[in-house]
């Protein structure tokens, strides 16, 4: 696990006071509240697993998922924009928002969807995107994701262990901790229902299928793709 916040290349950038212009406020594929209410029995957690294109795709289609939406957090910019994050001077991660349903799911059956579809043990990278906002994390709001995090994170480390994999670099955190969740520019809230061929190297990493874990210098990089559409 890793044990500390990735250090920043100089002073932090200052950013802004304002939240983002022009933010959607309705989940292009659930049709409900970006910024909510989602009603008394929702519950949010924060997990970055690389593009957060990729792992917000990964949980809007899970059950009991009310909401979910692709933002920045863990770092100490306010506000920060994409071109920010991406220079490694803001301590962002690509994150994603889950809103759930706690009478239809638990934070257990989301973190097995988080651990099996990424590779954990790399540290700030994913593919070939590189960067600390790339990095591994989960950052809980409620004892009981904690409490699920920590035991998920230990039950998965000796899965990897016994196939002869590393350890996992993961980042666990309280929300409160690391900081508020910013949400991204429009065009990345829900990016790979409006670009169904979009650029996403999330997937079975292997830990539940007999190929093994993908090589990492095999996968296409997220900047790569930008500007295509």
């Amino acid at each position: 696990m890793r044990q500390s916040r990735p250090e920043i290349p100089g002073p932090p950038l200052p950013g802004r006071s304002e939240a983002l212009p022009d933010i959607p406020v309705t989940h292009e594929v659930l049709g409900t509240p970006l910024h909510g209410p989602w009603g008394e029995s929702s519950e949010i957690l924060y997990v970055a697993m690389g593009c957060f294109w990729g792992t917000e795709r990964i949980f809007w289609r899970l059950p009991g998922v009310l909401a979910t939406a692709a933002g920045y957090m863990g770092g100490l910019t306010p506000n920060p924009t994409y071109d920010e994050v991406c220079s490694g001077r803001t301590g962002h991660a690509e994150a994603a928002m889950v809103v759930y349903d706690r009478s239809q799911t638990d934070p257990e059956t989301l973190l097995r969807s988080f651990w099996e579809n990424h590779d954990p043990t790399t540290q700030d990278r994913q593919g070939n995107d590189r960067g600390t906002q790339y990095r591994s994390a989960i950052y809980w709001t409620t004892q009981e994701q904690e409490s699920a995090a920590l035991a998920t994170h230990d039950a998965f480390q000796q899965v990897l262990t016994d196939n002869g994999h590393g350890e996992i670099s993961t980042e666990l955190a309280s929300a409160s901790e690391v900081g508020p969740f910013y949400y991204a520019e429009t065009v990345h809230q829900q990016y790979l229902h409006k670009n169904p061929m979009g650029y996403c190297n999330h997937g079975p990493n292997g830990m539940t299928c007999p190929v093994g874990i993908v090589r990492q210098d095999q996968l296409p990089s997220q900047e790569s793709v930008l500007g295509r559409e």
